[in-house]
């Protein structure tokens, strides 16, 4: 769960639950995690996503799903995954799995449910727990034909620390991975949310591929400074086709040098309606990823529509007391106060046919169905 995803503020999703599990109860919290699985993402999203002509599900998820025992009568969260793959597999789609949070938070930021700390570098019990989940994942997944492979950590961040912490972080993972699935294939996400990754070529093989993730430039595809026009001048630089070549020179020049495919994890644009050059710019980007052979995955399927962030390629719109985009409470946090009265509607408005598919839809499904 990410706050502007659900319409909200971006708080860390266990911030969220502590709240909620304070206000009713941990029996309560159990009940409103099911509810959310069991409806923001069905089968009919993975048949969606086929019929768009994409042939890879990228699927996060927080470590806190595999690892938290839920009470008797609910499904644990190896359950849940094994209905995603079960449901790829019967569109033909591939998954990645995507560990979107890990112990400790692998960044200070609210997606990995984080606190303001990025704990994971400064603890090895953490790094333990995330080798052992991966270990257990493998094993419980490798026979599943849909599965492509393991995204082993979402945008890490070591801010001043060296390098060296996170490579050696991949290499023991992998050594470890791959004494339980030789097979699949492992991406590895660089420093700086998943852009620095030149120190990543030592641990280069036939398995592995490394993957970034590029909003750029990220005051116009957030929408942070409003009225930013694609193609146009942002800042000091005028923002054109040619200008997002360049930034994405340095990977291409990355792969052929190393032998190594490259796979852009994340990218997307807030939609502000199509004045604003937004299907310009995902025309382009995609063209560049096509030129250089960047395979690649939209961040995201779904989400309320919002002025800032990037948007779901299924939007909702509704202004309901789910979202009350006027506040002074609005988005996620309106569930605190509604969930007793309100499960079975809140239930509803999460299923993606309350949900109106984004213009940008035609602009990748032009692209995908090539």
């Amino acid at each position: 769960m990410e706050g502007y995803i659900l319409g909200g503020r971006n708080i860390p999703e266990s911030a969220f639950k502590e709240r909620f599990k304070k206000i009713y109860s941990a029996r309560e919290l159990a009940e409103f995690e099911r509810l959310f699985r069991d409806n923001f993402i069905r089968e009919e999203d993975f048949k969606n996503i086929s019929l768009m002509g994409a042939n890879t599900v990228r699927l996060p998820f927080n470590y806190r799903l595999l690892e938290t025992a839920p009470f008797r009568y609910l499904e644990n969260g190896f359950q849940y995954l094994d209905k995603a793959l079960s449901w790829a597999r019967n569109y033909n789609l591939g998954v990645i799995l995507d560990l979107h949070a890990a112990p400790g938070a692998q960044n200070r930021d609210w997606h990995s449910d984080s606190k303001g700390r990025a704990l994971l570098w400064e603890n090895k019990a953490y790094q333990e727990r995330v080798f052992s989940l991966w270990e257990r994942i493998a094993e419980r997944f490798k026979d599943r034909s849909c599965l492509i492979g393991y995204d082993l950590l979402n945008e890490p961040v070591l801010e001043k620390r060296p390098q060296k912490i996170l490579r050696d972080f991949y290499k023991r993972a992998i050594r470890r991975l791959k004494a339980v699935d030789d097979k699949r294939l492992i991406f590895l996400e660089g420093d700086l949310w998943a852009q620095r990754v030149d120190f990543l070529r030592d641990l280069i093989d036939e398995n592995i591929r490394i993957s970034i993730h590029t909003y750029t430039p990220l005051d116009y595809t957030f929408n942070f400074t409003p009225f930013l026009r694609f193609p146009g001048r942002m800042g000091k630089a005028f923002c054109d086709k040619n200008w997002l070549r360049k930034r994405m020179e340095p990977y291409a020049r990355f792969s052929a040098k190393n032998k190594v495919e490259i796979f852009v994890g994340e990218f997307g644009i807030n939609w502000r309606g199509g004045s604003w050059g937004e299907e310009r710019y995902l025309k382009n980007i995609l063209e560049i990823f096509e030129e250089f052979g960047f395979s690649y995955t939209y961040w995201t399927y779904k989400a309320v529509a919002a002025g800032t962030f990037p948007d779901g390629i299924y939007q909702q719109l509704a202004n309901n007391k789910f979202v009350n985009r006027q506040g002074p409470v609005y988005g996620w946090e309106n569930y605190l106060s509604l969930w007793r009265k309100d499960k079975s509607r809140l239930a509803r408005f999460w299923r993606t046919t309350c949900f109106t598919p984004n213009r940008l839809t035609k602009v990748l499904g032009s692209f995908l169905k090539k």
